[in-house]
């Protein structure tokens, strides 16, 4: 798949490949599957959402949804307006459609809460949301809401002596703080679910390829594309015009997850804790990440990073070298997976 035969056809077509983008048959992820909407919701993640008739915002308005309201996703569709970065519609159980993009596809899966070790351990949020408490107490000060998907050191566990749930305690990676979520909650990520891929595959003959008209990032091996996922890189906000930068880096500093926080609020300025699976290319603190709090790639959005889902993150990071040990905060070093980046 040279870029001469990657059209613009083409990557309209891949708003078509399922709720991530597209991925290369012969990968083997745990990723949901097209046709499985056992379970799958969505989170509204703008501050409100219309469903409308058709999938098509020209459409009859049908019900208003506003932040964080969880609805179910009963199927997706392609719009007609072939002209769209983002074709992808969710079809939901009140019979409307909504755009994808401003929606945050979830599930709800609750666990057994489990002791925890003095090394601690990576949890990932296995629900819509979850609050984080100053205590281990739903009456206590609440610190953050944390998102589906979002990765977070647990570093302790802890019982609420009034009803006996389990609470595990998080460590805030940027502001050395800590907070209690329901231990249910939490998904620990097993050891040999970060294995690396690909690792007979010498360093040398792996390439990742970012490309900024198409919004796009490919993975090569011997030049052989093995996948490709849409992104959104740096794009113009209200605080300024944010660009990703083109040439040739390496990953050279990788975190499984990190608090990212910076600027005003009110003024596309970002405060976002347990941001998964970062991959970065610069000092500045350029990155590939993965990104909860949209879901539309396709277009520039960020404020120079590279946008991914959770779960295209989570491959990259596995693939990409240094390979970060399970126990390990972070690694940094001198070398690292060859990164190119092209408008």
């Amino acid at each position: 798949m040279s870029r001469s035969r990657f059209s613009r056809r083409d990557f309209l077509k891949l708003g078509g490949y399922g709720l991530m983008g597209m991925i290369l048959p012969d990968l083997s992820l745990n990723l949901p599957q097209q046709d499985d909407f056992d379970n799958l919701r969505g989170r509204v993640i703008d501050r409100v959402l219309w469903s409308f008739d058709e999938p098509n915002s020209k459409s009859k308005r049908k019900n208003l949804y506003w932040h964080d309201l969880i609805f179910n996703i009963t199927n997706t569709t392609i719009s007609e307006d072939t002209a769209a970065y983002n074709r992808v519609w969710y079809e939901i159980d009140d019979g409307g459609y909504v755009y994808s993009g401003s929606v945050q596809p979830v599930r709800t899966l609750l666990n057994e809460p489990q002791h925890i070790s003095l090394k601690g351990a990576l949890g990932e949020v296995s629900v819509p949301y979850t609050d984080a408490y100053l205590e281990p107490d739903p009456n206590s000060e609440v610190i953050y809401r944390l998102y589906y998907e979002t990765v977070h050191w647990v570093t302790a566990s802890a019982v609420d002596p009034l009803d006996g749930s389990i609470w595990y305690y998080l460590l805030d990676d940027k502001f050395e703080q800590y907070y209690y979520v329901r231990g249910e909650h939490i998904r620990l990520i097993p050891d040999d679910e970060l294995t690396p891929l690909s690792p007979n595959v010498p360093n040398k003959d792996k390439r990742l390829e970012v490309r900024l008209d198409d919004q796009l990032v490919l993975a090569y091996e011997n030049d052989r594309l093995i996948f490709a996922t849409r992104a959104a890189t740096g794009g113009r906000l209200r605080s300024g015009t944010y660009t990703t930068p083109t040439g040739d880096y390496i990953t050279f500093h990788k975190r499984p997850t990190r608090h990212m926080a910076a600027g005003d609020l009110a003024a596309s300025g970002f405060d976002l804790p347990g941001v998964p699976w970062v991959i970065y290319i610069k000092e500045n603190g350029t990155s590939f990440h993965g990104t909860y709090w949209h879901n539309d790639y396709g277009r520039p959005r960020s404020h120079g990073c590279i946008n991914l889902t959770p779960q295209a993150a989570k491959w990259l990071y596995r693939w990409t070298i240094p390979a970060v040990p399970p126990d390990k905060s972070f690694v940094y070093g001198y070398v690292g997976t060859r990164v190119d980046i092209k408008e």
